[in-house]
């Protein structure tokens, strides 16, 4: 080969050269056995070894933050831990007042033994708050006394049964005054003032205020009984009447009942005994009649009573 080719190949070798490292491409050299080998000068850090004659280079060290020290657990628990010697003080003890002692009581109205108006009032008031569990009577008993015992225990007063001035302002205090019925639930009311129709002749004056029949000649009461009326939907008449029938064993044709000692006044409405009133008392009503529960009674006014004498039935 001429020196010009040789010239010539040098040069467009290092063309190929130049254009490739302008390219960013790796040179390849071929070597002997027609092999592609990696040129020395593009070998990566990794591939450097000592084997091919460079050394490894070590990275460059970087600054790294100190590092935070764990967390210690103390070894024991709270709840292991021993209670504080220190004794804690005691909690105070509630102060208990002595109450004082009841007042002193006022002078005595009413106790064992006594009978009267009064006595059925103080009963009908007991009996309005709860202290009294019967209908009044009038007489102060046992009963009584217990139940005016409680009432001045409940309200801080001396506690003796019976009834003193203290006593007795205290349950007026409470209470309302009793009405007449309230006073006598059960019968027994005095009679009514008289109706004037009532002052002549033989009458059965009758008066639905005092639930009372009174047996009256010439203007004086002979006897009284307690007497019992119709309901609202089967009322007593009012007014004056007369006597037209007396039935001693009568049975009624419309009820279907008994009516002993009969003596009618208007229609089928009359003055007669019965076993109801007696056994129930004021708990049911007739239906119309004017029902006595006094068998004895009654039986005594039926022989006195003559058809003719009048009837007077008012409020």
């Amino acid at each position: 080969m001429s020196r010009g080719a040789i010239a010539r190949g040098r040069a467009a070798a290092g063309a190929v050269v130049a254009l490739t490292l302008a390219c960013g491409c790796t040179a390849q050299a071929v070597g002997a056995g027609g092999k592609g080998e990696k040129s020395p000068s593009t070998r990566t850090s990794s591939d450097r070894s000592v084997k091919d004659g460079y050394v490894k280079s070590a990275p460059t060290p970087r600054s790294s933050p100190t590092p935070e020290l764990p967390k210690m657990k103390s070894p024991v628990s709270r709840a292991e831990l021993p209670p504080s010697k220190v004794p804690s003080a005691p909690p105070p003890r509630p102060r208990v007042s002595t109450p004082p002692p009841p007042p002193e009581p006022g002078p005595t109205l009413l106790a064992r033994g006594k009978e009267g108006k009064k006595v059925r009032e103080l009963q009908a008031r007991l009996r309005q708050i709860g202290w009294f569990g019967q209908n009044p009577t009038g007489t102060y008993g046992p009963v009584t006394a217990t139940a005016v015992e409680g009432f001045q225990a409940k309200r801080g007063l001396l506690r003796t049964g019976a009834t003193d001035t203290r006593t007795w302002l205290r349950l007026v205090a409470m209470t309302r005054e009793p009405t007449r019925h309230e006073l006598y639930p059960d019968g027994g009311m005095p009679p009514a003032k008289p109706d004037r129709r009532c002052l002549t002749g033989r009458v059965m004056c009758i008066s639905k205020d005092s639930r009372t029949l009174t047996w009256m000649i010439d203007g004086k009461a002979v006897t009284t009984v307690d007497v019992r009326f119709g309901s609202e939907y089967t009322p007593t008449r009012e007014g004056e009447f007369r006597v037209f029938w007396k039935n001693r064993d009568h049975v009624s044709t419309l009820y279907d009942t008994p009516m002993p000692y009969a003596m009618f006044f208007s229609g089928g409405q009359a003055v007669h005994y019965s076993s109801d009133f007696a056994a129930r008392g004021y708990n049911g009503a007739s239906h119309g009649c004017v029902n006595v529960r006094d068998k004895r009674g009654i039986a005594k006014l039926f022989k006195q009573v003559r058809t003719g004498d009048k009837v007077v039935i008012y409020k």
